[in-house]
């Protein structure tokens, strides 16, 4: 999340603010098992995207509120040296 976060502050030359890469990738993050299984097609799968793509959006909106500043896992903690 911190790298799309990252991305949408480009946004003044890319045009890829948070709305916009939430649209892209929410697909992919919160993929629906539902959507597959059973062969959803037109509206309902709009809908369902739509829902996906609110829920990006959000979370890329308030990421420092939702994550705080801890370290993606696998790197060190700073200061520490350790990794989580």
């Amino acid at each position: 999340m911190r790298h799309l976060l990252h991305m949408a502050s480009y946004s003044s030359q890319t045009n890829m603010h948070a709305r916009n890469l939430a649209i892209v990738w929410a697909p992919n993050l919160l993929r629906s098992k539902d959507i597959e299984a059973t062969g959803f097609n037109g509206t309902a799968a709009f809908m369902e995207v739509r829902v996906q793509s609110i829920v990006v959006e959000f979370i890329l909106t308030h990421v420092e509120q939702l994550f705080g500043d801890a370290p993606l896992r696998g790197t060190s903690w700073p200061g520490r040296g350790d990794t989580w």
